[in-house]
């Protein structure tokens, strides 16, 4: 890995899937601009990026829809005829998203606490293949299924153990090459570079919106009072 590689100048933020699990709120719309507290959770997404030059976002279901929202605010668009999966997706908006490496972020999520994006580009390191933000189950509200990942005491990720993996990351695009399929998940570039994964832990409380029930416990969290 280069040794030079600065901080990430470029946000790939991930809107191109179905949203199935959501059931009849994406009959008619994309998954990202579903209303959460009012506003389209893309809208949460974006208002995280604050001092990231560049953002991308990769469209499939209801693309024009979602075009349309994000018109006019400086995001790019990254659409996706057939559907990539998270690392076909990302490699498929490498054009637009420049130089590695890059953060990553899931829009169907909530946060209650400090900025997930600065808390990873502040703990970045050259050495890094990816940061991963992790939380632990106890602080993961609305998560269906156990943990992701564990931690040693370097701060190295290892799979299996009690801390979930909340969607957002910075990694390194280079090995994308070595990867011939078009469509593939993110998982098979981390298998890739896996001596070099490294998680960091998010101190506040993390919400999976993927599903109806998460999206009633992130109205709650978000209206709690801090």
């Amino acid at each position: 890995m280069p040794p030079d590689a600065g901080p990430p100048q470029a946000l790939m933020i991930f809107a191109a899937g179905l949203g199935t699990r959501m059931g009849t709120l994406t009959a008619d719309r994309p998954k990202p601009l579903i209303p959460l507290a009012g506003r389209p959770l893309i809208d949460h997404a974006l208002d995280l990026a604050t001092g990231v030059p560049r953002i991308v976002v990769n469209t499939h279901y209801h693309a024009d829809q979602l075009a349309t929202h994000l018109s006019g605010r400086g995001v790019a668009i990254s659409h996706e005829p057939e559907l990539l999966d998270t690392g076909g997706g990302l490699k498929a908006a490498l054009p637009l998203l420049g130089h590695s490496p890059v953060l990553t972020l899931n829009p169907d999520v909530a946060w209650r606490g400090p900025n997930p994006l600065d808390l990873l580009r502040a703990a970045w390191r050259p050495h890094m293949a990816a940061l991963l933000l992790l939380v632990p189950l106890s602080r993961a509200r609305a998560r269906r299924g156990g943990g992701d990942a564990s931690l040693a005491d370097d701060g190295r990720l290892r799979w299996g153990g009690d801390l979930v993996y909340t969607g957002a990351q910075i990694l390194r695009t280079e090995p994308l090459a070595e990867i011939p399929d078009p469509a593939f998940p993110l998982r098979r570039l981390w298998d890739r570079a896996a001596p070099a994964i490294h998680g960091l832990l998010y101190p506040g409380i993390w919400c999976d919106v993927g599903h109806p029930d998460g999206l009633a416990q992130a109205e709650s969290l978000l209206a709690e009072t801090p």
